[in-house]
């Protein structure tokens, strides 16, 4: 089979692997649609670990199943993630599977840019979800990202009617908006730089934008009656978003730290002002549930978020390194799909 071997943003390589032999309790997939995350590209995070295979937003069509699996046939169409928890641990046993050990080392053989994928047995049993029909191959690998989403916007301490303001509207930012508006926000504001994003942004739920280089802080209370927001959900890593962010948010209101820095960030923050006079919180979260796939799954069959609005590009597997720049260097690009089957 081919796959996708990365060595840097810059330097994927197709190559020739062996289809994986699965064992009892797993399934080997073909994968239709793998979507590429803003995780893949984080190169200070992959540096160490290269050569690899990445890809972990995946959906295809099980073609064979081992000894023992139940639940599953050859012919079903599934969406799998690759991280999944014990449900057992003190972690899982409180509610905070996301940071359960088991969950940060399962994954999949070799990854989901691939035409194959062995699923093993752990990921089978918590981590596998049957598609309705009406639910494309390209929608289910959005199951995993909205996962992440969801559980975010709950960490965030989100309620009905509350303000919104998001911060970056790459996909990760607009399935926010979408998440938001289908759970019962109030007012939701979105920014970015690119300004065919912030039309999205407002077609997909959010009730007005702000370009990210004027004074978001100030122009969000303009448009929220003279309040900061109740909650701020940061999805860029640039520290002016993490100072507009910090500026933007009301008293008793969270900031959720979505997306990532660079390790090196510091970041600037008046303790006295944000904590103790405002009784702000900061907060983060990583990765999803079992439970926030199901979730996700069933607001995309409802049809609430329309996820396949966000998709602009669906490439073949050979050319996942124009992909890779899509996403680095985003100009007309949101979502990024790879079709392993697709040929050239």
């Amino acid at each position: 089979m081919r796959v996708a071997v990365y060595h840097s943003n810059t330097d994927l390589r197709i190559e020739e692997m062996e289809v994986p032999a699965i064992g009892p309790g797993e399934i080997l997939v073909r994968i239709e649609a793998s979507g590429i995350c803003g995780s893949d590209v984080m190169e200070w995070y992959r540096a160490h670990k290269v050569p690899l295979v990445l890809g972990h937003e995946i959906a295809g069509e099980v073609v064979e199943v081992g000894n023992g699996v139940d639940g599953f046939s050859k012919g079903d169409r599934v969406a799998v993630t690759h991280h999944v928890p014990c449900m057992t641990c003190h972690y899982c046993s409180s509610g905070h599977h996301t940071v359960c050990e088991t969950l940060r080392t399962t994954n999949f053989d070799p990854g989901g840019f691939a035409e194959f994928v062995r699923v093993p047995a752990v990921n089978v049993e918590r981590g596998t979800f049957l598609l309705p029909d009406s639910v494309s191959y390209e929608e289910g690998s959005f199951i995993e990202p909205l996962a992440c989403v969801l559980r975010g916007q709950r960490q965030a301490r989100f309620f009905p009617g509350c303000s919104v303001l998001v911060i970056g509207s790459g996909i990760s930012g607009l399935l926010h908006v979408m998440a938001a508006r289908a759970l019962g926000a109030g007012r939701i504001i979105a920014t970015d730089v690119i300004e065919s994003r912030l039309e999205l942004a407002r077609r997909l739920g959010a009730e007005g934008v702000i370009s990210a280089t004027d004074d978001v802080p100030q122009r969000f209370r303009e448009m929220n009656e003279g309040r900061g927001a109740d909650l701020v959900i940061l999805c860029a890593g640039a520290i002016q978003a993490v100072e507009q962010a910090l500026a933007a948010v009301s008293r008793m209101g969270t900031v959720l730290f979505f997306a990532t820095t660079r390790p090196e960030v510091k970041v600037p923050l008046a303790v006295n002002e944000f904590f103790w006079r405002n009784e702000a919180t900061l907060t983060s979260s990583y990765a999803g549930s079992p439970a926030d796939c199901r979730l996700a799954l069933e607001l995309i069959r409802a049809g609430r978020l329309p996820v396949g609005e966000t998709i602009t590009h669906r490439l073949p597997l050979e050319e996942i390194a124009r992909g890779f720049d899509l996403v680095v260097n985003p100009r007309d690009s949101i979502k990024v799909i790879i079709e392993p089957q697709a040929r050239q």
